[in-house]
């Protein structure tokens, strides 16, 4: 016997909504796994913190300073041998003021003129207006070679732990450390950026002091997303401390 049309009707509603709640629950699934790692310090006991740039545009630090799992902030300064972030001076003041321990990051240009990039870095980055060692950031080779990179890198690297007394902490991703400086770096502390649930994994077994685990977190007093990292193991913020001398 042939159904009539409105079984068939039936039917097919029946089977969509079945697919569809089968969509709906993996979709949840998903996003809880990601949360699970994205909200972590909701959580946990880690010691956790942001960085901020002009991208964020202004930000709300009352509001920030009141959320007790931000305990740092690391401040992007300068970049390459002129460039100075439009926030960073009202930034690293209101930060201060609103009780989260501040670092200063500058983003390396390895084909800029080496001396230039440290002068326009210490321009912004004040010892006496730091809490924390200053920081690195390594993201790209700017078209040079990987001994040429690596020989502009950690000549710079040696210019800013003679300007500053102390050696910096270096922000890369898990990908860009194991191609091009795993096995290469030695004695400084680390800050490695890897975006999933998986702790990162460096190939040479090098330790790192911090993970930034999301580029899409969310916090009061920031619209949009915040880059958000943690501590790791018994790592504290003591070993990121700016020695004033």
């Amino acid at each position: 016997m042939v159904n009539p049309p409105i079984f068939r009707i039936f039917a097919y509603m029946k089977k969509y909504s079945l697919l569809i709640l089968l969509f709906t629950t993996l979709f949840s699934i998903n996003l809880n796994a990601q949360n699970s790692y994205i909200q972590c310090e909701d959580t946990c006991t880690h010691v956790h913190g942001i960085d901020l740039s002009h991208y964020q545009g202004d930000v709300f630090w009352e509001t920030v300073g009141e959320n007790t799992k931000m305990a740092y902030v690391y401040l992007k300064a300068t970049e390459g041998g002129d460039r100075i972030d439009s926030k960073y001076e009202k930034n690293i003041e209101l930060a201060h003021k609103y009780g989260l321990k501040v670092g200063s990051y500058h983003f390396f240009r390895p084909k800029t003129n080496l001396t230039t990039q440290l002068e326009n870095f210490r321009t912004q980055c004040l010892p006496s207006e730091q809490d924390l060692i200053p920081m690195i950031d390594i993201e790209t080779k700017g078209g040079l070679s990987t001994e040429e990179f690596c020989d502009s890198l950690f000549k710079f690297l040696g210019m800013v732990e003679k300007a500053y007394r102390q050696k910096p902490i270096l922000y890369t991703g898990t990908n860009f450390y194991n191609h091009y400086l795993a096995g290469k770096v030695d004695g400084y502390k680390l800050m490695i950026a890897q975006y999933s649930s998986r702790e990162p994994v460096l190939d040479d077994g090098n330790d790192y002091t911090a993970w930034q685990y999301t580029a899409k977190g969310r916090i009061n007093g920031i619209n949009g997303y915040v880059d958000k990292s943690r501590l790791m193991g018994k790592h504290s913020l003591r070993e990121l401390r700016f020695m004033h001398r």
